[in-house]
């Protein structure tokens, strides 16, 4: 099933653009509460920007190489991947970084000093992982536990190995169904259904699937195998809530499937813009949105797959995207105006900050921008 798609939306404009890397912008991830936004770009330097002042308060080079995927373990654990042509920075790292710990870290941006080294936050765990293609990790928690598992790509093309944390052991190998022809694993994402872990997987050829383990069999298998996607797949992610997951490749597709079988069938939009990546829902479930090749952040519906906005700033590709979290906390006029007159300045802007709908977009130029959707 194809929708029509709908051009006639104009553009907004961003709340702010932070302008702090000299290379292009790979990986963004809100955290705590969204007063915190990392930014990593394609030498491995990362910054911990304070939202509510738009300023950097850690900047490190956690690697020589590009970072591909940023993450956070709770409030003080940051996660970083990496992906290097020729597989000398193969590692996924964690870094404990606490609020108390940002003090002691340098604030020297490196479109300000991009040579001079960097004191690191203190590194909790570093995993060896097939660095030679550009597929992102990923991660989810472990129902009725504190450890999470993480999801890269295998040695092999098409398979995908899963390992638990803090343990560091190898919990999963999948490997790609042989009754199709799927190329490199490309994307991935993890989701626990009726506590029974899913893997999905995107790849090359432009298909999609979902993994289980068989309890008969004890083995891993493919239940749900499609292809819309002509290229290579770009980004995906789930919906959780309404029980989807999305695509996105380097052809002008993106489409929606069935996280649980046989409860609906695929959902094709043609964008008529190629090159859509860092397609990620909003932990809301209602909107998700995807960084253009044309420099274009697209904002879409997730129940109809509509297009909803076209937030145009950049003039260089966009690479990355990140939500922050939906606050469901909500106070009364009076609450309100009392929560004001008690707070100071810096709170009012750190209140406000924290119930904004934020979006922001990394790009090839080195900058992020922020933006207020929906």
């Amino acid at each position: 099933m194809e929708v029509a798609q709908n051009t006639t939306l104009p553009p907004a404009q961003p709340v702010y653009v932070l302008r702090g890397h000299t290379a292009q912008i790979h990986a963004v991830h809100f955290l705590r509460q969204n007063v915190r936004l990392l930014s990593g770009d394609a030498e491995g330097w990362v910054v911990l920007w304070d939202v509510p002042i738009r300023r950097p308060v850690a900047v490190w080079r956690a690697h020589k190489s590009a970072v591909l995927t940023l993450d956070a373990w709770d409030d003080d654990k940051i996660i970083t991947h990496v992906t290097s042509l020729h597989g000398r920075d193969n590692k996924l790292c964690v870094w404990q970084l606490r609020q108390e710990d940002e003090g002691s870290l340098s604030t020297t941006l490196p479109i300000d000093d991009a040579e001079s080294e960097r004191k690191k936050p203190w590194l909790l765990h570093s995993l060896h992982v097939n660095a030679l293609n550009f597929c992102s990790f990923a991660m989810c928690r472990v129902p009725d536990s504190t450890s999470i598992l993480i999801a890269v790509t295998g040695i092999q093309d098409g398979h995908v190995n899963v390992t638990s944390l803090p343990e560091e052991q190898r919990v999963a190998t999948i490997i790609d169904p042989k009754s199709i022809q799927t190329g490199m694993c490309m994307a991935i994402g993890l989701h626990y259904q009726a506590n029974k872990l899913h893997v999905i997987a995107g790849y090359e050829s432009g298909f999609v699937c979902i993994f289980t383990k068989d309890a008969a069999t004890n083995q891993w298998q493919a239940i749900y195998t499609h292809k819309s996607h002509t290229q290579p797949i770009l980004s995906l992610d789930i919906a959780p809530a309404l029980g989807y997951f999305y695509s996105s490749s380097a052809d002008d597709i993106i489409t929606r499937h069935p996280l649980i079988l046989h409860t609906s069938e695929p959902k094709t939009l043609r964008t008529k813009h190629a090159g859509q990546q860092s397609l990620t829902v909003r932990p809301d479930g209602r909107i998700f949105a995807t960084a253009g090749w044309d420099g274009r952040v697209r904002v879409y519906s997730a129940k109809s797959i509509k297009e909803l906005a076209v937030l145009k700033w950049h003039k260089e590709g966009c690479y990355a995207i990140a939500f922050a979290e939906i606050s469901d906390e909500r106070v009364s006029d009076v609450e309100s105006a009392v929560a004001k007159r008690e707070l100071t300045v810096a709170e009012q802007r750190v209140q406000k900050t924290k119930a904004m709908h934020w979006l922001a977009a990394g790009s090839k130029d080195g900058k992020v921008s922020l933006w207020d959707v929906y």
